[in-house]
């Protein structure tokens, strides 16, 4: 028995020495064991093998019967223990829920707290954020509603235009009696009233090179709904500049597609993918080649939910990633995207 007790004192220092894990020296002295049993079972009981190694199968048979009750009490242990830090971490996660929220936005956000990848911390996370959306139209609308239902504390929204009734098919945030009224101020409308713990900020104007840097610098998120190339490319070069993530989205017709471009942590920027704007007749507008009204739903609604994880570190988020749906034929697929060298906005980053 001697001898095997040095074997395996042997085994664990050369796995010591090696820098091996404890699991993989446990499991050499598993093996050890496992060839003493051999031994013990092959050859007779006056063997001079079986003699060195114990001489005896029912004393390591009971060795490694106690070993077994010992390891199994120890990782219901761990178990136990692994579930009393959880349940503690949820304790805690509503307590602070509680301090920093009231009763009416507690139950409102029930839902959420109850998500352990969210909780009330990360309920907090998002009481805290602040998320500029550039663009109050198809893509806007839902994205505004759905933050605004999740409690984001404040929220941005960017736009020049007025709602009109061929707005109405799909840019549902707006009603028919703001026809004639700037997107932005018919948008907070409705979002105060689904939520009036949110502060909106409205900014009817477009986005220019005087205005971009102060503004986006406000925000820790940027969401891009816009149908304009040189506001996407602006926008893109701004977050690049200010480290802030972005998260943009486009439609056509019965396609839509989106990502996460957060260049801070190493992803391609909006160039890498779009080096240059599109030619007029291959890009054209909603007006000219139309779309599906729920499609910017469906989109908006995914470009909501993507900020919600990067803000609460939820999940993960598409960066370095593109969706892409087809309305027509229900598809869904994403693809890989890496940065270009060359970029003239983030490559020589």
């Amino acid at each position: 028995m001697l001898l095997v007790l040095a074997m395996a004192a042997v085994l664990w220092g050369i796995g010591l020495l090696m820098g091996a894990p404890k699991s993989a020296r446990w499991s050499m002295i598993f093996v050890l064991y496992l060839a003493v049993i051999g031994v013990q079972v092959v050859f007779p009981a006056d063997h001079p093998l079986a003699i060195a190694t114990g001489g005896s199968l029912a004393m390591w048979l009971m060795i490694g019967g106690a070993v077994a009750l010992v390891l199994a009490y120890s990782t219901m242990l761990q178990k136990l223990r692994a579930k009393a830090e959880a349940r503690a971490t949820e304790t805690a996660q509503e307590e602070a829920a509680q301090e920093l929220f009231s009763d009416t936005e507690l139950n409102r956000y029930a839902r959420h707290i109850v998500l352990r990848e969210i909780g009330g911390l990360g309920q907090k996370k998002l009481k805290d954020a602040k998320i500029l959306v550039i663009g109050a139209g198809g893509l806007g609308s839902p994205v505004l509603l759905y933050l605004a239902a999740a409690g984001v504390g404040r929220i941005g929204v960017v736009d020049d235009d007025v709602v009109d009734n061929s707005n109405l098919q799909r840019q549902v945030i707006h009603k028919d009696e703001a026809i004639g009224t700037p997107k932005v101020l018919s948008a907070a409308e409705a979002m105060v009233a689904q939520n009036p713990f949110v502060q909106v900020v409205p900014y009817p104007r477009r986005l220019s090179v005087d205005d971009a840097e102060e503004i986006i610098g406000e925000y820790d998120l940027v969401l891009d709904g816009t149908d304009n190339f040189d506001t996407r490319y602006l926008v893109n070069e701004v977050c690049v500049e200010q480290g802030k993530p972005l998260i943009s989205g486009a439609l056509s017709q019965w396609e839509g597609q989106l990502s996460v471009f957060d260049t801070a942590r190493k992803t391609p920027c909006y160039q890498c993918i779009f080096p240059e704007a599109p030619a007029p007749e291959l890009a054209p507008s909603c007006a000219e080649a139309g779309v599906i009204g729920p499609l910017p739903g469906v989109v908006g609604t995914m470009m909501a939910a993507e900020a919600i994880k990067v803000i609460t570190g939820a999940g993960a988020a598409l960066r370095g990633e593109m969706m892409i749906y087809d309305a027509l034929w229900g598809e869904t697929r994403k693809i890989t995207l890496n940065r270009r060298a060359d970029c003239p906005t983030c490559g020589a980053r």
